[in-house]
């Protein structure tokens, strides 16, 4: 499966366009996370309890983009887009969603 944030990829071209794929999860570090992400907020700099956590955040959906896109029958994802938000100011979870347009490639 091919994934990019470009509308299309060099040497391919599109066969068919399927549609919007949509995928997010919700995530929140739990109590030693946030206590060790304060600690580290105070010394400022890198807020490294929270980065492991948002890569690991992307890669789960990521996958879930590519599992939906594979179900549709497609072969690639194009013009991804990413995008964060909180749940609400008093609760510290977060939301990842990604949108891209499930297509078929094939080399040019």
């Amino acid at each position: 499966m091919i994934i990019t944030t470009t509308p299309y990829l060099d040497g391919y071209k599109i066969k068919k366009v399927i549609g919007l794929v949509h995928a997010f999860s919700i995530r929140t570090r739990g109590l030693g996370g946030q206590i060790t992400g304060g600690v580290e907020s105070i010394f400022g700099g890198k807020i490294t309890a929270y980065e492991s956590e948002m890569k690991k955040t992307r890669d789960e959906v990521l996958k879930k983009l590519e599992k939906e896109a594979e179900k549709k029958g497609a072969n690639a994802i194009i013009g991804i887009d990413l995008e964060t938000t909180n749940i609400s100011p008093t609760h510290p979870a977060i939301v990842l969603s990604a949108w891209g347009t499930a297509v078929v490639l094939e080399n040019k």
